[in-house]
C-alpha cells in the first residue's frame, strides 16, 4: 500500500545512476502513465475482480524491481540497459495503478462486516501511513548498503505480498459479506459461525430501523 513512496524513492535513485537526466525529469510521462492506468483500472474493477488485477500488479512490480536490478547491475558494461531500467520504472508505476494502487482503499470494506469494519479501515490506513514513513526515512540508507541491489529487497517483499494475496484473499467481486465469510472459514477449514452472523445481522437490522 505504501508502493507510491516506493516508486518516488526509486525514481530518485534511477536519476543518480543513470544518464537519462531529461527523461526522468519530465514528470508529464509519469502523469500521462498514471492517467491512463487509473483509466484502464476503473474500466477492469468490475471485471477482472479485485484479487486478479492486485496478484497481477504485485507480480508485475516484482518483476520491474528484478528487473532494474538488472539494469543497474550491468549499466557499465551495456549502455542500453539504462533504457531498460527507464522502461521498468514506468511499468512499475503502471502495474502499480493496475491493482495495489486503489485496491487496498476499498477492498477492506468489502471483506469486514459492519461490526469490525471502522477499525479494520482505520488500522489499513494506519498501516499504510506507517510503511511510507518507514520507506521514507529508511531506503537512502538501505540504498547506500545494498548499491544496485537495493530493488532485491522489494522484489522479495512484493513475490511474498504475492504469495499472501493468492493463498489468502478471496475474490470479493459480486460477492456478499456472508459468501466472502465462508471462503475464509474454508479456507481456515472451521465450519462457519453462524450464530455470531446471524445476531450481527440482527443488530445491523434494529440499528437501520431506528
Amino acid at each position: 500500500m505504501a508502493n507510491q513512496k516506493l516508486t518516488n524513492s526509486f525514481m530518485s535513485t534511477l536519476k543518480k545512476c543513470l544518464s537519462l537526466q531529461a527523461i526522468v525529469d519530465n514528470s508529464g510521462h509519469s502523469c500521462t502513465v498514471l492517467f491512463i492506468h487509473v483509466f484502464f483500472q476503473v474500466i477492469m474493477v468490475d471485471r477482472a475482480g479485485r484479487r486478479t488485477l492486485t496478484l497481477i500488479g504485485l507480480g508485475g512490480m516484482c518483476c520491474c524491481a528484478v528487473a532494474m536490478t538488472v539494469g543497474l547491475a550491468f549499466l557499465e558494461v551495456y549502455s542500453w540497459m539504462s533504457y531498460l531500467s527507464m522502461a521498468a520504472i514506468f511499468l512499475f508505476v503502471s502495474f502499480f495503478e493496475i491493482g495495489p494502487g486503489p485496491i487496498p482503499w476499498f477492498i477492506v470494506a468489502e471483506i469486514f462486516s459492519q461490526g469490525p469494519r471502522p477499525a479494520a479501515i482505520a488500522l489499513a490506513g494506519c498501516c499504510n501511513w506507517t510503511c511510507n514513513f518507514i520507506i521514507g526515512m529508511f531506503f537512502p540508507y538501505l540504498e547506500s548498503l545494498c548499491g544496485s541491489y537495493v530493488f532485491i529487497v522489494f522484489a522479495v517483499l512484493l513475490f511474498g505480498f504475492t504469495i499472501f494475496i493468492y493463498m489468502r484473499v478471496p475474490e470479493t467481486k459480486g460477492k456478499t459479506f456472508e459468501e466472502i465469510a465462508a471462503v475464509f472459514h474454508r479456507k481456515r477449514g472451521a465450519p462457519p459461525s453462524k450464530p455470531q452472523e446471524e445476531a450481527e445481522m440482527v443488530q445491523l437490522k434494529s440499528s437501520t430501523e431506528a
